[in-house]
């Protein structure tokens, strides 16, 4: 997986300086539109190392609507994070379509498909992405320099989300100076900056401890209330089980998707 698409960094301290912008919305998922907001037909994926080929996808279909919380659930190798790396736009069909808020993302360009990334999506992976030299604020603000938003505005943004989170005292902390929990309480914050249309977890609780997972599992259940569509990776089935919907994956395949009644 390539983070830096989905959460711009850069080690220059001021990435505002060496970071050209993405010219501003050149292609919006329209929220309100008719359908499912993810819409996964016939979707494969096969890796080719040389003369060897590896089916990672074999055929998926998945529709995921507007507000749902979705959490995709499979041991190693089951083809989850593949479908992670879809779903977000940083990896395409070998065949197969995906509709991306009832758009076929094959028909976007690298300057539309980067919007969709920076302005559309908000990542949170399991490394958290936090770059070691800057304060939460200034990690927070990153999507926004690509979306041509002034400095002053970053930071008010910035100092919002990480509110939102619970780290309202901890804009100038640098993430040594967090504890895991707080860190992937701040990748959180980072992924919510830009007020994206869903969130796309990959393993989001897969370095915390289990109060740290409870955190931040109950951010995610408050941002779902609110109405953000929430698409959860993981195999840890505690984990899966706080998602309204878990679609169980096994060898490249859907084998069981089902509404959660915990």
């Amino acid at each position: 997986m390539n983070p830096v698409s989905a959460n711009p960094v850069s080690a220059n301290p001021d990435p505002a300086h060496s970071v050209a912008a993405l010219p501003a919305h050149p292609w919006v998922l329209e929220a309100d539109a008719p359908g499912p907001v993810i819409e996964l037909i016939d979707a494969g994926k096969t890796y080719t190392s040389g003369t060897i080929e590896f089916e990672a996808l074999k055929g998926i279909n998945l529709a995921i609507h507007e507000g749902e919380y979705v959490a995709i659930m499979g041991p190693s190798g089951s083809g989850k994070s593949t479908i992670m790396n879809i779903l977000g736009c940083l990896d395409t069909l070998t065949r197969g379509q995906y509709r991306l808020g009832g758009t076929d993302v094959e028909e976007l360009d690298e300057i539309e498909l980067a919007s969709v990334r920076n302005q559309q999506i908000g990542f949170v992976f399991q490394g958290f992405n936090l770059l070691s030299s800057l304060p939460a604020w200034r990690n927070v603000e990153l999507p926004l320099v690509y979306g041509h938003v002034p400095r002053e505005e970053r930071k008010k943004r910035a100092s919002r989300a990480l509110e939102r989170v619970g780290l309202g005292d901890r804009l100038d902390n640098k993430p040594g100076e967090m504890s895991g929990g707080q860190q992937q309480r701040v990748a959180v914050a980072r992924a919510l900056v830009g007020e994206p249309t869903m969130i796309l977890a990959d393993e989001p609780t897969g370095n915390l401890d289990s109060v740290s997972t409870r955190d931040v599992l109950n951010l995610f259940d408050e941002l779902n209330t609110l109405g953000r569509t929430i698409v959860l990776i993981t195999h840890e089935l505690e984990v899966a089980q706080r998602a309204r919907r878990i679609v169980w994956v096994k060898d490249g395949a859907i084998v069981r998707d089902e509404v959660n009644a915990a």
